[in-house]
């Protein structure tokens, strides 16, 4: 079984923070590239930032360069995603996903991504 759990989703206000865990099983993340992604109510996928595999080159898009972070705990086969100075336009369902490639510099291109999680709901609002 190949599978991507997302969590730690939530209710925040504009400010504060969350961090996300993309928990794997099936497979080990170090040997695949991860990517955040989110989907806000009638617009399409976008990507967020990605980790690539083993070499761990991050990437992230303009809208949350400085304050999203996202990383690897090899251990517990976990990729993160800590947000911090979350945006009311953050409000989104966040996805993980996985792709066995991308070993220097990662592609936040949706297209490009095999392996999917089903999401967690980031909601930041007062």
């Amino acid at each position: 079984q190949f599978q991507l759990v997302e969590s730690g989703g939530g209710l925040v206000q504009p400010g504060g923070s969350l961090s996300l865990s993309c928990a794997a099983s099936g497979f080990t993340v170090d040997h695949n590239a991860i990517g955040w992604f989110r989907q806000a109510p009638g617009k399409e996928r976008e990507g967020v930032s990605c980790i690539s595999r083993t070499v761990n080159n991050t990437y992230y898009a303009d809208s949350v360069k400085g304050r999203f972070t996202i990383f690897r705990d090899n251990a517990k086969n976990t990729v993160y995603l800590q947000m911090n100075r979350l945006k009311p336009e953050d409000t989104a369902v966040y996805y993980c996903a996985a792709v066995w490639k991308f070993t220097y510099d990662c592609s936040i291109n949706v297209r490009e991504w095999n392996y999917w999680g089903q999401g967690t709901q980031v909601t930041v609002s007062s």
